[in-house]
């Protein structure tokens, strides 16, 4: 029988990206046994994906290499995963990926060619990598193309996603408690993002709701975030506004309420990730990362970006923030009633 160990360590939406790449994994070999590696947070996800025979979650960040309990969990994490005759895949990239992929004791184990890697010195951990992935293509095509390895050549973007029931129900009680009526479009608005240069300001939040519920009168809009960072952005946001502002959710729950929007309003971030991934109409709002790359897919989606000279630096600080700037509310306002209107 053959086994695979799939290595996507975090963030929550690159956990998203890779699920296409998992998918056609499966289906090419449906009889195969995967596990997949990932920190205790991204769980949530793989929870929510059939198919996958062992999830191996885990969480050393916090804990002092000092400690007793960090070396006992990292002895249960490496028992876990140790299999010579696996396949090791590691969708990651970075040094740490690529070493727990050397310490699982895999025979084969499969990287990004060194070129596509940040951190170059984790090719030294693989047996196996692909002729160099041209870096313009969007990352869920850069991790179908480490496929080529196994011989699987697919393009298709498939998510296989399934969403228990009994989380829609607590979705929608939520819903009815915050006012929410079946006649109204759900504008899910998801304020918050793990980069500062990621982060819209609240003035611009602001307008843009105003400009929408001018514009319509059946707009229900929704304030999403996930940190207490970003419930203050929220509770400056819903105080200036007429939108509402969800209770800090689980990323399950999160992902339940996303699937329930008539449009998601977002940065480059896991909620317009899972989005994209659920085929709900979205407006992503980008500033130092590529929309081509990172970017919404589906043809129904709309991108408030604009390209200036440093575009694409991918930095998580900048003192002056010029490509978020130029974003405006007017535009993504109209971006937004364009989409709802292409999909009634």
């Amino acid at each position: 029988m053959k086994k695979f160990l799939i290595v996507r360590l975090s963030s929550l939406g690159d956990i998203i990206h890779t699920l296409p790449a998992y998918n056609a994994l499966r289906k090419n070999f449906p009889e195969a046994k995967i596990t997949w590696l990932v920190e205790e947070k991204g769980r949530q996800i793989l929870d929510l994906v059939p198919g996958i025979d062992h999830v191996v979650a885990f969480q050393l960040k916090g804990k002092s290499p000092f400690s007793i309990q960090f070396w006992k969990d990292t002895r249960k994490l490496l028992k876990s995963i140790k299999d010579r005759e696996q396949t090791a895949i590691d969708f990651q990239g970075l040094v740490k990926s690529s070493v727990l992929c050397f310490l699982s004791r895999a025979k084969k184990r499969i990287g990004f060619n060194r070129e596509n890697l940040r951190e170059k010195t984790a090719s030294w951990f693989y047996t196996e990598t692909p002729e160099k992935i041209d870096e313009r293509s969007h990352v869920i095509s850069k991790n179908l193309k480490l496929l080529d390895i196994l011989g699987i050549h697919e393009e298709k973007y498939e998510f296989p996603l399934i969403i228990p029931i009994e989380q829609q129900d607590r979705i929608n009680i939520l819903l009815t408690g915050l006012g929410y009526s079946k006649n109204k479009k759900i504008v899910l608005l998801n304020v918050g993002a793990a980069w500062d240069t990621k982060l819209w300001p609240v003035d611009k939040w602001t307008e843009l709701i105003d400009g929408l519920l001018k514009a319509r009168n059946d707009i229900f809009p929704i304030l999403l975030w996930g940190t207490e960072r970003e419930k203050k952005i929220a509770d400056e946001v819903r105080m200036r506004t007429e939108a509402v502002s969800v209770p800090l959710l689980s990323i399950q729950e999160a992902i339940t309420l996303i699937n329930q929007a008539d449009l998601v309003v977002s940065g480059d971030s896991f909620a317009l990730q899972a989005a994209c991934a659920l085929s709900r109409p979205v407006v992503g709002i980008f500033g130092p990362t590529n929309p081509k790359r990172n970017g919404p897919f589906n043809s129904w989606d709309k991108v408030v970006f604009h390209e200036i000279e440093c575009s694409y630096c991918y930095k998580r600080t900048c003192s002056k923030l010029l490509c978020l700037e130029k974003t405006t509310p007017e535009e993504t306002a109209y971006l937004s009633l364009q989409a709802l209107k292409e999909n009634e």
